[in-house]
């Protein structure tokens, strides 16, 4: 399975929420991309020639990385903080 589950879905959402209400900021966005990439990359181990995914995981990395882009010039601190929790970028 190529997405991720609903349970894994909130508790990502519970995990970088700013309040009860958000559950679609920035933080939660990326955190749940990073969360499908590594799923989907788990897909490609087993399925080498799965173009068709492989174009679409290229488009969930751009997305990704254009939110982070945003976050690192809207606010720094939770930038830092977000690539540190989710381990990525060296």
């Amino acid at each position: 399975m190529m997405s991720i589950s609903k349970e894994n879905k909130k508790k990502l959402i519970s995990e970088f929420s700013k309040n009860a209400n958000d559950t679609g900021s920035t933080s939660i966005q990326i955190a749940v991309l990073s969360e499908r990439i590594k799923s989907l990359t788990e897909h490609f181990k087993t399925h080498t020639k799965d173009n068709h995914s492989k174009r679409g995981l290229v488009a969930l990395v751009n997305k990704r990385k254009k939110l982070l882009n945003y976050l690192s010039k809207k606010n720094k601190s939770d930038y830092e903080e977000l690539i540190k929790k989710l381990n990525i970028r060296g």
